[in-house]
């Protein structure tokens, strides 16, 4: 059966909540025995098994496309197979606030859902850096790729360099003054640097690009790195992602290359990129120049109608008094889809974490386990583009926030070192590693406080509790077309699983 295939409009169930937690005895309620029999039957191979269904047969998940919404009605599909219910509500009414203007109904299939236009890059991108010499194409996938909002792209001008792309007056920033980029194309660095105290986001840039009369933009990660770029295995390649604005076309470019360009030839000078980035990141002023090189970049971008669903399933709790209230394990299901003849599987992004919600669901359902709150399984789309999904379901929530007691997000959850990575907002650091200790992971946590990107950040912002759980180490494939069910490790979609499911099972019975 095909839930998809009855309706294509809107809809996700409700959610629920848990106050803040101190510190008493791990509770798993009812028999002990039922909770480690789930845990026994957590099956590293029917994870698998999902992964590779998600990332090969949906053609990359892209929100408010035909083949996220074919993977919306297979997810809801598994719930129903798992003998999880839909959710089930009858609340409807106008959706507005981040995620734009749109209708919403939450009916009984289960689904959440608001119009959405996709956005792709339907020709091959072509990025060519010049000189005098003559162009040189530059190889998509390893030297760039297009940022997948941008508008089509016919341009053409002189590259220069400004830093980190900020221009901010109340904290001493204004990597412009002195250099005139009008009809130019200009390049900055990603993040920024250690001094400034303010906060810019990527549209930010490029919207000042634009301002100052720019007619394109690149960006490249520097080769110095911070302690968590480090940790999480950052390279100089390039990788997808949504700048959030369609104010100019742009490209993430690799840090070689910058690393050209800034030098003014074809073969990389080491170390002068990483020289001028350090001096950014001592203080502040304008370190901005012109390079030897001209760019061209050439692509066509066009909207598509669709939807953005969500779905979710629901276990009801039995207390007659906590059964109103609810935890809920969320994970994102969309990814980047096709883009300039690239397709990006989103295997361990997050086609991972997306497996091990639905292996939760299975392994609580079949070993007969009823939870005294609700748990609440989300299937989350829009996360790529600024968390549209998760922003939705918080916006139309159809039971109180108040009420929900814990929001669980799991993300990147099959590839690493074999450790698991614990972010915390609103629940204790002690509990978490206890947990662990009940599932056999004490030894493999990793916990730290709250995480700032993901689809936990609107519920932690709207006061719920929330967890984050992704897999620890290197994550080699974020965002690039290599990120395969080739690459993802069972074992550590067991672990993501076990310590899930255990910690679901603690917050679902607490008194």
């Amino acid at each position: 059966m095909t839930i998809l295939s009855s309706t294509r409009r809107a809809v996700v169930g409700a959610c629920l909540a848990l106050p803040i937690l101190s510190l008493f005895s791990i509770c798993f309620g009812q028999d002990h025995a039922q909770f480690d029999q789930a845990l026994a039957n957590i099956s590293p191979e029917r994870m698998l098994a999902d992964v590779i269904k998600l990332s090969r047969e949906f053609n990359g998940r892209q929100t408010g496309t035909e083949d996220d919404l074919r993977s919306a009605g297979w997810m809801a599909d598994q719930f129903l197979a798992a003998r999880v219910s839909l959710a089930s509500t009858s609340v409807s009414g106008s959706v507005g606030g981040p995620i734009g203007p749109g209708e919403t109904s939450l009916l009984t299939d289960g689904f959440l859902s608001t119009s959405w236009k996709a956005t792709s890059i339907t020709t091959t991108p072509v990025l060519q850096i010049s000189t005098a010499q003559g162009p040189r194409n530059q190889q998509l996938g390893a030297d760039f790729l297009p940022v997948l909002d941008s508008p089509s792209a016919d341009v053409r001008g002189p590259i220069i360099f400004v830093g980190y792309g900020i221009l901010d007056p109340a904290f001493g920033m204004d990597e412009y003054d002195g250099i005139d980029v009008n009809n130019c194309i200009v390049l900055f660095l990603r993040g920024q640097p250690d001094h400034y105290k303010g906060r810019i986001s990527h549209a930010d840039k490029v919207r000042i690009a634009r301002q100052k009369g720019a007619v394109a933009y690149l960006t490249a990660t520097g080769p110095v790195l911070s302690s968590y770029e480090r940790r999480r295995g950052l390279t100089g390649q390039p990788s997808a992602f949504y700048g959030l604005t369609s104010e100019l076309p742009g490209a993430w470019i690799s840090t070689a290359l910058a690393e050209r360009i800034l030098a003014g030839r074809d073969e990389v000078e080491p170390g002068r990129l990483g020289t001028a980035q350090e001096e950014l990141n001592r203080a502040a002023g304008s370190r901005s120049s012109r390079t030897d090189y001209f760019g061209n970049l050439t692509w066509e971008t066009r909207q598509g109608d669709g939807f953005l669903v969500n779905v979710v399933g629901t276990l009801p709790g039995t207390d007659p008094k906590m059964a109103q209230e609810a935890i809920i394990i969320g994970a994102h299901r969309d990814h980047f889809g096709r883009q300039g003849g690239l397709l990006f599987p989103g295997a361990d992004d997050n086609a991972s974490g997306t497996a091990v919600m639905l292996e939760v669901a299975r392994v609580v359902s079949s070993a007969g386990l009823r939870p005294k709150r609700t748990i609440l399984f989300v299937s989350f789309s829009g996360e790529e583009q600024g968390l549209l999904g998760s922003r939705l379901y918080v916006e139309r929530a159809p039971v109180p926030l108040s009420s929900t007691k814990a929001m669980i997000n799991v993300d990147h959850a099959g590839i690493g070192n074999g450790r698991l990575t614990v972010g915390l907002s609103g629940l204790d650091k002690q509990v978490a590693m206890a947990v662990g200790q009940e599932a056999d992971l004490a030894d493999k946590l990793d916990i730290f406080g709250f995480f700032p990107g993901g689809d936990h950040v609107p519920f932690k912002e709207a006061g719920v509790p929330t967890v984050t759980v992704v897999s620890s180490g290197a994550h080699p494939h974020f965002h690039r077309p290599s990120d395969t069910a080739e690459t993802v490790n069972p074992d550590i979609l067991r672990t993501t699983a076990r310590y899930v499911l255990a910690l679901a099972w603690h917050l679902a019975n607490r008194e």
